[in-house]
């Protein structure tokens, strides 16, 4: 068997249905959209957590507090995650991100002091905890907030 002697298996493939091509192709004037109404019309389709008029879900549930359409979303690293590292190196998001210790940057990365650290690394994130800054630096290493 060759490549152009491959063919579907009987059956399995239909020819598209062809809808609007005059009253003789049996699929001609409404083109199976019936008569009338909203989905008859071009671009008649219901919007997601449409509920056929009854009032959403959405708009029923009582809505409270402030969603703060600018808030910053870090991506959390703690001491403990900079355990891999060579002494002497540096770390910042895209080094985080190769090592598989990020998933996605976010707005940037934020160091949190959760473990202990003995090497001298030299790190450059968007945001340092007290903590962590302290527990570097008594370790030899550096911190370089870039944002």
């Amino acid at each position: 068997m060759k490549l152009h002697e491959l063919k579907p298996a009987a059956g399995s493939r239909r020819k598209e249905k062809r809808v609007g091509r005059g009253v003789a192709s049996g699929w001609g004037k409404t083109a199976g959209r019936g008569n009338k109404g909203h989905k008859a019309r071009s671009g008649g389709q219901t919007h997601p957590g449409f509920e056929g008029g009854q009032m959403p879900l959405q708009r029923r549930l009582p809505k409270r507090g402030f969603k703060n359409p600018f808030r910053k979303e870090w991506a959390v690293v703690n001491l403990r995650d900079l355990a891999g590292f060579e002494a002497g190196s540096v770390v910042d998001a895209s080094a985080l991100l190769r090592a598989g210790r990020v998933r996605n940057i976010r707005d940037g990365v934020k160091l949190l002091g959760e473990g202990e650290i003995q090497t001298a690394l030299t790190v450059r994130v968007a945001k340092v905890s007290r903590s962590a800054r302290t527990k570097i630096e008594a370790a030899g290493g550096r911190v370089e907030e870039t944002a």
